[in-house]
């Protein structure tokens, strides 16, 4: 049993474990305490002074996030006094910071607003002091005027990814928190993940937006523009019309991209069951052919720029398959060009994404023009809203064909683990011979950030790893590389609790979120009828009449991809002294 202790606050009494902040406790109990730094797990320094309270006996106000309770304790939270002392802060913090509300894409999720409505304060009431910089616009765009330099960017680049391309120099009003040396974000070995997008509590840090380029293409008459829509997308999309967090809206999406004017739509699902069709091949080819193993996973572009970057050694452990994302546009741009006669520069496809890698992942020289324009989960949001289009109210409406069915272990590719489930479904069963009846592969899942599971399977023993976050990953490619662990396969995602913990998802993404966009993901893949990619009727039918073999030469050509080394931290300091 944990010790307790008894507190009262604002005049109640309760009994808490002890060992808590009292910001821990409040929150738990429902009491809210203005914060604009603290993060659990991230970033719990004390940086904003906006969560003071007031503790009897204490000669100064007390910073909620820091100071433990004991017992006791008698706490006010928001007595005159404090409030008065948080406005102060407050109007310190927004006179620093660049007010544009009405186009600012963090709108309704911006927590200066939610505080600021706690306090009484309205906008632009404050004479701004803050430098305006300008917009660093790469991929993640980078605004200074609107940082705040609560450094929840710094800690979040240093224990997620673990690259840490954020620093906070200087002093006073002064300080900036940017990458070093003045280095523009492209400039950067940033992988693009965009958490630190997800935490940033202001609009110093958002995606680069691409809706008016979706919306030239969509007002062109010239263009046919084709639509695609990731697994993890279907259960977040929901979240910002008020729908609840997990709940699986495929339906209503593709009528809303219907609705905007995209002239098809499909299922980035589709092209996950072709990647598992290609990857599970593969490993079966380098497992008894002796190619090189383990062989790790290549569908988030995080962590494909993270090898490329950090472990360049590790590239020829790369899977060859393109992601989902690649493999579905390569495919309709192909497929529609040769089989459906429309003429090449007439197609446009764009892809809807809980990632901002993907939108470098789509610049890649290599993946050149398989996905024209990629949109984050948010973008999507946004953009429906500015056309009053509410999601929570559309009829359903089915993706078209041949590109718009998948099977249940498509769905999965958004939750951590789920692409080796998914891969597992279909190599083992082929290995089998088809008497492999076991679907659920439930040791490379949860929320741990490092699993391993073996599968037996005719007298061979196959084992798999499971990383969600580069951290993670850094610390499983260790392992490997020391000795310490033998797998054939491991997969790797960059996002806490894998895609549906993406960058590019919906505000705020909490583990409570996360978990339950995860469990509505694995609903999805038990209500299907086909849970196994090779048993899609239309990935079957796609080989026979277009693709030819499975890792045959024009599915090769068409879905596969190579990697190179790309520029180390080493090399980008040398280049900037």
């Amino acid at each position: 049993m944990a010790e307790t202790v008894t507190i009262k606050i604002d005049g109640r009494e309760y009994t808490v474990e002890s060992g808590q902040t009292i910001l821990e406790v409040c929150r738990k109990l429902g009491i809210y305490i203005p914060t604009l730094c603290f993060m659990e797990n991230i970033s719990e320094g004390g940086h904003c002074g906006l969560c003071i309270v007031d503790v009897k006996g204490a000669r100064t106000f007390q910073r909620a996030c820091i100071t433990k309770v004991r017992d006791g304790m008698e706490i006010e939270t928001n007595t005159p006094a404090v409030r008065e002392v948080r406005k102060t802060v407050f109007e310190m913090i927004l006179a620093d910071h660049k007010v544009e509300c009405p186009v600012c894409k963090r709108d309704e999720t911006c927590e200066i607003r939610k505080v600021a409505r706690h306090l009484g304060i309205p906008d632009f009431e404050v004479e701004p002091i803050y430098r305006d910089e300008g917009v660093d616009n790469s991929i993640i765009s980078r605004e200074p005027a609107k940082c705040i330099k609560c450094q929840r960017c710094v800690n979040t680049c240093e224990l997620i990814p673990g690259i840490g391309i954020y620093g906070f120099f200087g002093k006073g009003h002064d300080a900036t928190v940017e990458p070093p040396k003045s280095l523009s974000m492209s400039e950067t070995p940033c992988i693009v993940c965009g958490q630190c997008v997800v935490r940033c509590p202001t609009g110093a840090l958002t995606e680069r937006d691409d809706t008016e380029k979706v919306l030239e293409a969509l007002y062109d008459p010239e263009k046919v523009v084709f639509a695609s829509f990731a697994p993890s997308v279907r259960v977040a999309i929901g979240e910002p019309f008020g729908m609840e967090p997990g709940e699986v809206v495929v339906g209503k999406l593709v009528s809303a991209l219907r609705r905007l004017g995209f002239d098809r739509v499909y299922d980035v699902n589709f092209g996950a069951d072709l990647t598992i069709v290609e990857e599970a091949n593969e490993l079966i080819e380098r497992i008894k052919n002796g190619g090189v193993l383990p062989m790790a996973t290549s569908c988030c572009p995080g962590w494909v720029n993270f090898v490329e970057k950090f472990y360049p050694e590790f590239i020829p452990n790369l899977s060859t398959c393109k992601s989902p994302q690649a493999m579905l546009g390569a495919l309709v741009k192909s497929y529609m060009k040769e089989v459906e006669g429309i003429p090449e520069e007439k197609i446009v496809h764009v892809t809807i994404m809980p990632c901002t890698a993907k939108k470098y992942e789509a610049s890649r020289p290599e993946l050149d023009g398989d996905t024209d324009y990629v949109l984050t989960t948010r973008e999507l949001a946004r953009l429906l809203k500015r056309f009053d289009i509410d999601l929570s109210k559309l009829p359903e409406d089915e993706a078209d064909k041949p590109f718009g069915e998948y099977t249940g272990a498509a769905t999965i590719f958004g939750v951590t683990g789920g692409v080796m489930e998914a891969a597992l479904r279909t190599a083992v069963d082929w290995l089998s011979g088809g008497t492999f009846d076991k679907l659920e592969f439930t040791a490379v899942r949860g929320i741990e950030d490092l699993k391993f599971a073996e599968v037996d399977v005719n007298g061979m023993t196959i084992r798999v790893a499971v990383a969600h976050t580069l951290s993670a990953a850094e610390r499983l490619l260790q392992m490997i590389k020391n000795g310490e662990v033998e797998v054939h396969f491991f997969e790797v995602m960059a996002c806490p609790g894998g895609c549906v913990g993406g960058g590019g998802q919906p505000i705020p993404s909490t583990v409570e979120i996360v978990k339950r966009r995860a469990e509505g993901l694995y609903s999805d893949d038990e209500k299907r009828v086909l849970r196994k990619s090779h048993e899609n009727p239309y990935i079957k039918a796609v080989y026979e009449k277009y693709l030819g073999a499975i890792g045959g030469e024009k599915a090769h050509h068409i879905l596969h991809t190579t990697y190179s080394k790309r520029p180390s931290w080493e090399e980008i300091f040398k280049r900037a002294v």
